[in-house]
């Protein structure tokens, strides 16, 4: 079986080890569409790992998942709250105007306009000072000792170009902003630059012949195209139209043994896939129950995870390839703990008595929000658990949308419209504090944290936890806040993790390519023969 699951570090020995040959033209495809153009626009890891290619920030991982410079060629921390960021010089974006420090600077205040959905890393940031035109410090509301591990998905967008275009503000990708420039266009220092986009499509990218930077690989051009269906995708792989498809449904992986050519490529992403459930309004939007809301009871919430069984979900709907997990963070990320990574047992009986103990013995009925194309096997896990809560009286309407809607209704920008949802997440920084204050932390305070908080759920104790772990360099007192934060949050089933998804990659066995644990697609790694 030519099944290749292998460990991060190897796969990245197997794509650096190949001789760069003859320049080529990669053409790759995923279930959906890159939703934006613009760097500030959506924070989703596939747009992100997109516009990566295009766009670069101050550092960034490489080939090994090491943090290092990029448009900073150095960083330290000056002051407890200050950090002194060195840029590179002689870059060009690529219009060929100059990156300077001001092009910083009006991009973390581009962060903060009323279009960005990126303002869990505006919030990091107190002010700006320009030291020089390659010297800028970013200053913090309290010490912040992992700042730079926060600012890899913070991309530098071009002041002049952006003033030009009347692109300023940034795109509000749910709120349809087609009329903003940088949503169809770019103009990044990256490795690649945008050719043409066709939203829906196709994209295409070019080859940046004035990077700053080295490019391991010897893709000139790249092709991309979103192919919804599943069947169609690894049809496109296997026919040889496309040369690398994601993801691939895990009970395709055979259909790519079998072919000539081609072959799965799978490896422990650090993804967490889980569940949520609106914990804040007084009544649930989506439901049959009037002038109360069931998720507000810790039985209701209990009762939902004792019902739902994960290793029924691995071994029917994964095929074996999922973690079942008992936590929000995979065993990748920094502060993840063994200990607390158990789970309740799967038990409908119970969990009828908890429905019956809170007053809902013969169940409810709720609206369950589901992506169709942005995890693996996404809609049928959703329709896994719609079918464990039935057996305990919940009736589950499963409404599942491709991925521009889906997120259209359940974000911020839309008041999160949600009552029950599905959600995966991997921490950009790799480190337990992102999850903590992006998604556990109550939201809507003074302290902006809780941005993809979508249920609403609140303890204010994990709030001053993620202050704390934020700023606390002393590792030992940093992981025993992280593990009383993780510990709050599962007490309370604050949500319901599911399982850490298999990456489930197919590439033609022309390519050499690093597969990285987040699942993004680094295009100045690839080789192709």
């Amino acid at each position: 079986m030519k099944l290749r699951i292998t460990a991060f570090a190897a796969m990245a020995a197997i794509g650096l080890a190949a001789a760069p040959a003859k320049a080529e033209t990669f053409k790759w495809a995923f279930q959906g569409d890159v939703q934006t153009m613009d760097p500030h626009g959506l924070f989703e890891t596939m747009t992100l790992g997109f516009q990566r290619n295009i766009y670069e920030g101050l550092v960034i991982r490489n080939e090994k998942m090491e943090m290092v410079g990029a448009l900073a060629e150095s960083y330290k921390n000056i002051e407890p709250t200050v950090w002194r960021f060195n840029l590179r010089k002689g870059v060009k974006f690529h219009d060929g105007s100059d990156f300077e420090a001001d092009d910083v600077a009006f991009s973390v205040k581009r962060l903060s306009s009323e279009g960005s959905d990126m303002k869990v890393v505006a919030n990091l940031i107190k002010a700006t000072k320009i030291i020089d035109n390659h010297t800028i410090d970013i200053i913090t509301a309290a010490p912040n000792p992992i700042l730079p591990l926060q600012l890899e998905i913070f991309y530098i967008m071009d002041k002049q170009w952006a003033e030009k275009h009347k692109a300023v503000e940034a795109t509000n990708v749910k709120g349809g902003d087609e009329g903003n420039y940088a949503n169809l266009n770019a103009n990044g220092t990256g490795p690649f630059k945008l050719k043409s986009r066709q939203s829906g499509v196709k994209t295409e990218l070019e080859i940046n012949s004035n990077y700053w930077g080295k490019v391991k690989g010897n893709i000139k051009k790249a092709v991309f195209t979103p192919i919804a269906q599943d069947a169609t995708r690894v049809a496109a792989l296997i026919s040889g139209n496309v040369d690398m498809a994601y993801p691939v449904p895990v009970q395709d992986w055979k259909r790519l043994d079998d072919a000539k050519g081609v072959m799965p490529l799978a490896g422990p992403e650090a993804r967490t896939i889980f569940l949520g459930f609106d914990q804040l309004r007084d009544e649930l939007l989506y439901s049959n129950i009037k002038g109360k809301n069931p998720f507000k009871d810790l039985r209701v919430r209990q009762a939902f995870i004792k019902a739902i069984g994960v290793e029924a979900i691995k071994k029917k709907v994964m095929r074996g390839a999922s973690v079942p997990a008992g936590l929000l963070v995979a065993p990748q990320i920094n502060g993840y703990s063994a200990a607390l990574n158990d789970r309740p047992s799967y038990d409908p009986k119970a969990a009828k008595k908890l429905l019956a103990d809170a007053g809902y013995p013969n169940g409810f009925e709720v609206t369950m929000d589901c992506p169709n194309d942005r995890y693996v096997n996404d809609e049928r896990i959703c329709q896994a658990a719609a079918s464990m809560l039935a057996k305990i009286g919940v009736k589950v309407t499963l409404l599942a949308q491709t991925k521009s809607k889906y997120f259209g209704k359940v974000l911020a920008q839309n008041n999160y419209d949600t009552s029950f949802f599905l959600l995966g997440w991997t921490p950009s920084t790799f480190d337990s504090h992102n999850p903590i204050s992006a998604l556990m932390a109550c939201r809507g305070g003074a302290d902006k944290l809780g941005a993809f908080n979508l249920g609403g759920y609140c303890n204010p104790r994990i709030n001053e936890l993620a202050a704390l772990i934020q700023s606390e360099t002393n590792q030992t007192k940093r992981q025993s806040m992280i593990d009383e934060a993780f510990k709050i949050h599962k007490d309370e089933v604050g949500h319901i993790p599911l399982h850490q998804q298999p990456l489930s990659w197919g590439v033609s066995e022309k390519v050499k390519l690093v597969q990285r644990p987040d699942n993004v697609l680094d295009l100045r790694y690839i080789n192709k023969n």
